[in-house]
């Protein structure tokens, strides 16, 4: 069993409904395109490093991050992390970050937009499998702090 799949476990979450796509889901157009979705419903795990210190921010895969943002929330200079620096972090490569079962605990920004959806689609921990979940469900699993994330 997974990280990943230990935590939705711990969680008491056994019913969860991976799918995988051989094609790859790496972009949220790709993933949306697969999964039959809006590009809104898919969530970005972004990693982004604040003074050294690695966050992870869930954001709506029709948005695009706005790092100016999180300076204040995070009191420090902030960039995005380097594919190294994801995998240490999470324990996951780039496009395959899911939003629980990381490496390590990570204090975790999700984007206000996801919650204007009923269903959103998550990284399952591979770059080709994601997972559908609501989006109050997914901020409760992830001890995820909602705030405006995205570019004006």
């Amino acid at each position: 069993m997974s990280r990943f799949e230990e935590a939705l476990s711990a969680a008491g979450i056994i019913d969860v409904d991976v799918r995988r796509f051989p094609d790859g889901t790496r972009t949220a157009e790709d993933a949306a395109r697969a999964i039959g979705c809006e590009v809104g419903q898919i969530v970005k795990s972004l990693v982004v490093l604040a003074g050294g210190m690695p966050t992870l921010a869930l954001v709506s895969g029709a948005n695009r991050l706005d790092l100016r943002r999180l300076e204040p929330l995070l009191g420090a200079p902030v960039r995005m992390a380097a594919p190294e620096a994801v995998r240490t972090a999470t324990g996951y490569s780039i496009g395959g970050v899911p939003p629980v079962g990381l490496a390590r605990p990570l204090q975790v920004l999700m984007d206000s937009d996801l919650l204007g959806h009923d269903l959103v689609w998550a990284a399952a921990g591979r770059p080709d499998t994601v997972f559908s979940i609501t989006p109050q469900r997914l901020r409760e699993l992830a001890a995820a702090t909602v705030v405006e994330l995205s570019a004006s």
